[in-house]
């Protein structure tokens, strides 16, 4: 039997991939596979009560812990909304582990 607190800590996916945030940075995908995506809030602005994302830095990175944090970076964008930034992501995470 599960406890409310066991449900609360499953993680969240979009399209099939986990989803993990850590301040303003939300990391797209896992480290076990080759390339994950980073996604960084640069501005926020208000939505009545909420702080939404208004500009998003989207970087794609190589998941190996023996490159540097510089070569990681395949390649990046900015975009204009969190929904913008994962709709990218979602494409460039999905055309860089089909060419395993």
């Amino acid at each position: 039997m599960s406890t409310k607190n066991e449900k609360e800590r499953q993680p969240l996916v979009y399209k099939g991939r986990a989803l993990l945030r850590k301040d303003d940075t939300i990391y797209y995908g896992s480290m076990s596979e080759k390339y994950i995506i980073q996604l960084k809030v640069l501005e926020a602005g208000a939505n009545k009560d909420l702080s939404v994302a208004t500009k998003v830095r989207v970087e794609l990175q190589l998941t190996d812990p023996d490159i540097s944090a510089a070569d990681k970076v395949v390649k990046s964008t900015e975009k204009d909304g969190l929904y913008n930034a994962m709709d990218i992501a979602s494409i460039w995470l999905d055309r860089a582990l089909s060419h395993k």
